[in-house]
């Protein structure tokens, strides 16, 4: 099974879903494009957590492994390759996640972010045609950016992921978006720990 999962934006919980998820059903696990990244601490990276969530260890090597498009710079793809002189290859990046096999892919950002002058998340996701997890919150406005995100994308589920001290009741959240998707949605809980229902999406063992 493959599994791509995005968000509706950047620091909405797609690396702690996903972990979640790879702990219940240890597969591979791909963090192809990261900005922000710090080798000399590697294991706080995104791509640093799937692998202890794997339970491999975070080395800068098997970080490097499992995301080849590394970039220093918080910003979107396309700014942080072009801060360090470089672009991303998107053939050779669609061509990475296609020969991994079954595997958990975790993108970069939300659904539209650039990833050079001309593809975004989006386009990825199309490129590689694999069923999608998008992962949402439940603060004030999500509803509008997560309606958005579903207009342009097919997805398999949809993780709602509780926002911290937002004043929109996580239940509430759902219930309006089951009205607008037909997406098995499921509820996560801060803290929560219990991931089975959709590590489902993962396959069996």
């Amino acid at each position: 099974m493959r599994l791509f999962v995005t968000g509706t934006g950047t620091d909405i919980g797609k690396t702690y879903v996903s972990c979640g998820m790879l702990r219940q059903r240890p597969i591979r696990a791909l963090k192809p494009v990261m900005s922000g990244y710090d080798p000399a601490r590697a294991a706080e990276s995104d791509a640093g957590r799937l692998l202890t969530a794997q339970g491999s260890a975070p080395s800068a090597d098997a970080v490097a492994a499992m995301s080849p498009w590394r970039f220093s710079a918080p910003l979107s793809p396309d700014m942080a390759a072009r801060h360090e002189g470089r672009a991303i290859d998107f053939d050779a990046l669609v061509d990475f996640c296609k020969s991994a096999g079954p595997a958990l892919i975790e993108g970069v950002g939300g659904v539209m972010v650039p990833l050079d002058d001309r593809h975004t998340v989006l386009d990825w996701i199309a490129a590689l045609d694999i069923p999608v997890l998008l992962v949402c919150g439940s603060y004030l406005g999500a509803l509008s950016h997560t309606l958005t995100a579903l207009r342009c994308l097919r997805v398999a589920a949809i993780a709602v992921n509780e926002t911290a001290f937002s004043p929109v009741d996580i239940f509430e959240t759902a219930a309006v978006l089951a009205r607008f998707s037909d997406a098995p949605i499921h509820i996560v809980r801060r803290g929560a720990t219990d991931f089975a229902s959709l590590s489902t999406l993962l396959g069996a063992e």
